[in-house]
């Protein structure tokens, strides 16, 4: 029992990760119906950006963590924002009218520009920060017990905050109606006055900004990175938007969790060589049995 509930947590918490990630494809295929396959890779970009933003506040002496920790939260949040808006400006707005295979090669171009670009500038070895939040909270079930440490906690929290103010954002805010109107019909919103390249822009900001969080949080918590972090993990944030819905912002974080916890459990009973297989098979058997995904619309063909 201790060792289920034990999964449960490391589930939540990569689940959250996941679906921080997730939002970012979800959101810009939303509006503008592609996909941005170099979102992991922002992702990746973000992890480097932390470790820097930490020896910088090491550098002028900052020692407190809470500091230490919104410091490196603001300075990677804005670089990594900048890094998304650049990216629609350069891969995606020049070829807007264009075919969506054109799209797809620009996108993966930009995803290995970025690869190669921080290869280059940051060397191919493993980097690594130091843990900064230790210790952990303990909860005896029968004989053995159940651990969540603060770090994970911290993921939790700052997950769960940042997917409510992007989603009272979206759903109370003029800008969460121009993006609605936006993601319905683009052309009309135009007329309506709406500037859609700016909100297009302003949704591939965003994208990074959750990127950037899941960076923060990741890297503080595992440690290790290299220029390939974003390929792997890209790949399973994309999942989960596509096992929620993608183009559904809460089937983004419903298919973050659910394909987090489903290869922690499988991992922690079964194994963990394998937790991929059995993610992606469970992938496969929920668009079998809805091709739109848990919270996705199916689409519906124009006559």
């Amino acid at each position: 029992m201790d060792i289920v509930l034990q999964q449960l947590v490391n589930g939540l918490t990569l689940g959250s990760v996941y679906g921080l990630i997730a939002i970012g494809y979800t959101m810009v295929y939303g509006i503008i119906g592609m996909i941005n396959f170099a979102h992991g890779d922002v992702y990746m970009v973000s992890a480097y950006i932390t470790a820097i933003a930490l020896a910088l506040l090491t550098f002028f002496g900052i020692e407190s963590f809470p500091i230490i920790l919104v410091g490196t939260l603001f300075l990677t949040v804005a670089v990594t924002g900048a890094y998304g808006w650049v990216i629609e400006r350069i891969a995606y707005r020049p070829l807007r009218s264009s075919s969506r295979l054109s799209v797809l090669i620009s996108a993966i171009g930009m995803s290995l520009i970025l690869q190669n670009y921080v290869q280059l500038s940051q060397g191919a070895n493993q980097q690594g920060v130091p843990t900064l939040l230790t210790g952990a909270l303990r909860f005896h079930v029968g004989d053995g017990f159940v651990q969540i440490t603060y770090m994970k906690l911290l993921i939790l929290f700052i997950s769960i905050l940042g997917m409510g103010v992007l989603t009272y954002v979206i759903q109370k805010t003029k800008l969460g109606r121009m993006c609605r109107a936006t993601q319905q019909d683009r052309k009309m919103a135009s007329i309506l006055g709406i500037d859609t390249d700016k909100v297009i822009s302003t949704v591939f900001v965003i994208g990074a900004v959750m990127a950037a969080l899941a960076g923060v949080l990741v890297t503080l918590d595992y440690g290790a990175f290299d220029f390939y972090v974003g390929f792997i993990i890209g790949i399973k944030a994309f999942t989960a938007a596509v096992l929620g819905g993608i183009g559904s912002l809460p089937g983004a974080m419903l298919g973050g969790l659910i394909l987090g916890l489903s290869e922690a459990l499988f991992a922690g009973l079964i194994s963990s060589d394998y937790k991929d297989v059995f993610s992606f098979s469970l992938l496969v058997l929920i668009l079998i049995i809805r091709p739109s995904g848990l919270l996705g619309k199916p689409e519906v063909e124009k006559v």
